[in-house]
């Protein structure tokens, strides 16, 4: 799959960068490769292969749940910088 440059400008609008006419021609051309690699590796045939998330052979050690009764509101606020009565207070962010 070829890339042009209206398609790099375009990838580079959604992704907010500012990349300058003379480069688009480059990088049209190394994400044309990236995109030909990623074509490779969807012809590869993964039928009967299990999803693993790390190469080694691990388990999740596993603990029993216990149920406590948490922290006390107070003890919680006590951390806060400026709690006001029982609530957090935060910057407003929203005009």
């Amino acid at each position: 799959m070829a890339l042009d440059k209206a398609t790099v400008r375009s990838i580079a609008t959604l992704a907010r960068i500012r990349i300058p006419d003379e480069d688009l021609d480059g990088l049209a051309g190394e994400l044309t490769n990236i995109l030909d690699w990623i074509e490779q590796l969807d012809q590869v045939d993964t039928e009967g292969v299990a999803p693993m998330t790390s190469v080694a052979d691990m388990e999740t050690p596993m603990r029993a749940d216990e149920v406590t009764g948490g922290a006390g509101q107070d003890q919680i606020l006590a951390n806060a910088p400026d709690p006001q009565g029982p609530y957090f207070t935060v910057p407003k962010v929203v005009e």
